[in-house]
């Protein structure tokens, strides 16, 4: 058991594992598992060999409202017993004298998340990467016919203005995130002005999983897909966010950049075009999707107020563990909002 790890006090969570998770058992090792940009998430292996996954907040610099570790344990036990895929919730601490910050844990989900083209070739197909996109869509197309009420989540968050109340976050977040560190992002703001006019009227409202795309599930060998992760920033609200977000992430081949800078393993043959997604995504919700351009403007902005975040964290030090990459998003922030802008001056 290792006696110091960066965001954990291995005694103290050691003892409330098997205090609290049925059957866990130490000595426990924690490993923290690379590519989280925003909560830090630690691969948990008990003295059985058991695995788990525990979630927390990053280490400092935590944003007002943001990082609820309680609401992400409510939402996957909540969806646990519906068609949508999400790993077992096993138990969740609120008690910040254990560690802290509060956290949770959940079931070890075996597969791959796939965020490079070189493991995606040598683990998916052609046929399976079909699978893989199609699949995708079909679980967005199920959260956004989870029954809110009936699974405990209806008060959520707020159902109607979904638009106007994400705009008003994300900028306020992005407005603090550059606070003091002498930096502007001038499309940033030309986008919020442009898209604050303009948004569509919304339909019903629906679980918005707020982040969805390929390497925030977990994939099996056949492409399908065995666990959504990543509800960080779930709420209810309108759908049509998921997609646009979805398409903004998506990358086809020829693409020379993705969202998140070197092009997706999306890319690669086999996988569908974002119009195919669109396509399967209306013909298994049944909604309208005239609006997707204003969605698809709106994903990159999203982004760009997001990533300001992290690389704001970054430059903080608040991320723990590996750094290295980080500070690539400073420049990224600028080429999203620009491709947001773009976007809107077509919606």
């Amino acid at each position: 058991m290792e006696s110091q790890v960066e965001g954990i006090d291995v005694p103290k969570v050691s003892a409330w594992l098997e205090a609290n998770i049925p059957g866990a058992s130490g000595p426990f090792s924690f490993e923290l598992i690379a590519g989280g940009r925003s909560n830090l998430t630690f691969k948990v292996t008990g003295g059985d060999g058991a695995r788990y996954v525990l979630r927390r907040p990053p280490i400092s610099h935590v944003l007002p409202t943001a990082h609820d570790m309680s609401r992400e344990h409510r939402i996957i036990a909540a969806l646990g017993p519906t068609p949508v895929p999400v790993p077992p919730a096993l138990g969740y601490c609120g008690d910040e004298e254990v560690n802290g910050r509060p956290f949770y844990v959940m079931g070890y989900v075996e597969g791959y998340i796939l965020r490079e083209q070189s493991l995606t070739q040598k683990v998916l197909d052609e046929s399976a990467r079909r699978v893989a996109g199609e699949d995708l869509v079909d679980v967005l197309a199920a959260i956004h016919a989870v029954d809110v009420d009936s699974v405990g989540l209806g008060d959520l968050g707020r159902r109607e203005g979904y638009i106007e109340r994400q705009l008003k976050r994300w900028y306020g977040q992005f407005r603090q995130s550059i606070e003091g560190r002498d930096r502007q992002v001038p499309a940033v703001d030309d986008v919020h002005e442009v898209l604050s006019k303009q948004i569509p009227p919304q339909g019903p409202a629906t679980i918005v999983h707020g982040d969805y795309r390929l390497d925030n599930t977990m994939l099996g060998d056949d492409g399908k897909v065995r666990a959504v992760l990543d509800w960080e920033i779930c709420t209810l609200g309108d759908p049509l966010a998921d997609v646009g977000l979805l398409t903004v992430y998506w990358s086809e081949a020829g693409d020379t950049r993705s969202a998140l800078g070197s092009v997706a393993p999306t890319a690669l043959p086999g996988f569908p075009t974002r119009a195919e997604l669109a396509d399967r995504y209306a013909a298994r919700s049944g909604r309208d999707l005239s609006d997707l351009p204003f969605y698809v403007a709106f994903g990159y902005w999203k982004l760009a107020c997001i990533l300001e975040g992290v690389y704001a964290r970054y430059e903080g030090g608040a991320m723990g563990g590996d750094r290295s990459g980080f500070e690539f998003f400073g420049e990224q922030v600028a080429s999203l909002a620009e491709a947001a802008r773009q976007a809107a001056a077509s919606v």
